[in-house]
């Protein structure tokens, strides 16, 4: 398996990790604030989600409030992983593999 295709199943399967954990974080959101209060899992969904979110909030404009930031992380995550298996898929076709 060429070095490329490697690297881009590993970078997708980071993201589905990162989206994965903003699904859990939502999960979690609805049951209230004295669920999420105290909570190790939700702690460390919000730690390990951070990263995404912070680099969310670079890249959108200050018009956007801080609420909704995770659910445009979210959204770009999904739009990550969404072209990352489209370039897998290009690439491998190129290649004359099949990957799945």
């Amino acid at each position: 398996m060429p070095f490329e295709i490697i690297a881009i199943s590993v970078l997708r399967g980071l993201v589905e990790v990162a989206g994965m954990m903003l699904i859990g974080r939502a999960g979690l959101w609805l049951f209230g604030p004295r669920a999420r209060q105290g909570n190790f899992v939700y702690d460390i969904l919000t730690i390990g989600t951070r990263p995404f979110i912070q680099a969310t909030r670079v890249i959108t404009p200050r018009l956007v409030r801080d609420t909704h930031i995770p659910a445009a992380t979210f959204f770009l995550v999904f739009w990550i992983w969404i072209g990352l298996g489209i370039a897998k898929a290009a690439m491998c076709a190129s290649r004359g593999l099949q990957c799945l």
